[in-house]
């Protein structure tokens, strides 16, 4: 396999860190073209001098400056703002893009590489969940190869076969494994009184606050929902979900004659980055050997929608005009922001979310256009703001 150069969007996040340690163990065949983080600078800075990328990328131009100063006489090239961010991941030096930026703010950067043909790597959801069929539109006008990351989609990717046009005709459903969070044994009527902290202490994965507290609500789950069905061209009912708290069954394909084909393996997201990394191969990924000897029992659980009521926001807002997935990501990310800054209570976040999705007009054609869709992210948005208030 040829030298493959790597630009990895959000670099210091979870999925970022652990891309980093995959490539670190193949420096023969990957190379760090570009990094971007959000705002830990002294994470990026540490990660510059050790893979020396062309270009590390800063949203804002005070840190970005910050940065340079702490690189200087390194040849990495400093670089600021959104417009940066959609040129490197568009750069014609750049072989794969590993989007790995939490949010809305990913869609721009992801349809770049798309339309640019990369080799795209998506961690970011919320570029499905917000773009959905304008996406799908780019990576198919570009001529791009779209891999999942998350370990579920990885999972349903790896289990079908290469050729796309197959799909449709093996598939009856796909199921979903969630774990169920750190409340799945808890009664619902305590978790008013849940801290970020206890939100972000999951018991199987280690990932971002967000990412942590939005799998303790099961609205990680409700994202995955929509991003399958982008992804696998499926139909509301046809992506399901199942808690399978050990998280060792990442997720399973139903096909037509009623055969199940399950991705198995330890809950570590080394195993799908380096998947996506090397597809159609298969490289060292550094995690550890599933061990069947002590597996122990595979227990598998409803979703109960009392505990989880997020949940079923997914299929309403597929099944309802365009946009409304773009508007639940938009509350969702304002609630958890909220949440975790200490302004509402863990139980309150279905209220946000809820109330965001009922109340936000979808304008005729709003999900056509980057531009739309950042306007109806913008207005949803204000209205979970405006609702804050009220809970306040």
């Amino acid at each position: 396999m040829t030298m493959q150069r790597v630009c990895l969007l959000g670099a210091t996040g979870s999925i970022g860190v652990s891309t980093l340690d995959v490539i670190a163990r193949h420096p023969d065949r990957y190379e760090l073209f570009a990094l971007s983080a959000h705002s830990r600078i002294d994470e990026l800075a540490a990660q510059c001098l050790q893979f020396r990328p062309r270009y590390a990328v800063l949203p804002d131009a005070a840190a970005a400056q910050t940065l340079r100063e702490r690189l200087a006489g390194s040849g990495v090239e400093v670089l600021s703002g959104a417009a940066a961010l959609a040129e490197v991941a568009a750069h014609a030096e750049v072989d794969t893009v590993m989007a790995a930026i939490v949010g809305a703010a990913g869609l721009a950067p992801c349809l770049a590489a798309a339309r640019a043909g990369k080799r795209l790597l998506l961690a970011n959801k919320e570029a499905l969940v917000v773009g959905g069929a304008l996406f799908m539109a780019a990576v198919k006008e570009g001529g791009a190869t779209l891999l999942p990351i998350d370990s579920e989609h990885s999972a349903i990717f790896q289990c079908l076969p290469e050729d796309r046009s197959t799909w449709a005709r093996r598939i009856d459903h796909i199921v979903l494994t969630a774990s169920g969070g750190p409340f799945r044994s808890r009664d619902p009527a305590s978790l008013s009184n849940v801290t970020p902290d206890e939100a972000c202490a999951h018991p199987n994965w280690v990932m971002g606050r967000k990412i942590s507290v939005d799998s303790a609500t099961m609205m990680n789950k409700a994202l995955e929902v929509i991003e399958a069905r982008w992804l696998f061209d499926l139909q509301p009912e046809q992506v399901r979900v199942v808690l399978h708290p050990q998280s060792i069954i990442h997720s399973m394909v139903v096909c037509r004659d009623h055969s199940v084909l399950a991705q198995l393996g330890t809950p570590d997201m080394r195993v799908p980055i380096a998947y996506g990394l090397a597809w159609p191969e298969r490289i060292e990924s550094g995690a550890e050997q599933l061990d069947f000897m002590r597996l122990g029992t595979l227990s598998f659980e409803p979703a109960d929608e009392r505990r989880y009521p997020g949940l079923p926001l997914a299929w309403a807002a597929l099944r309802g005009p365009e946009g409304g997935t773009a508007v639940l990501n938009a509350a969702n990310e304002v609630a958890v922001a909220a949440f975790l800054a200490g302004t509402i209570r863990f139980d309150q976040i279905h209220s946000v979310n809820a109330h965001t999705f009922e109340r936000t007009p979808l304008g005729s054609g709003a999900a056509g256009s980057l531009a739309g869709l950042l306007s109806l992210d913008a207005e949803a948005r204000s209205v979970a703001r405006q609702h804050l208030k009220a809970l306040s």
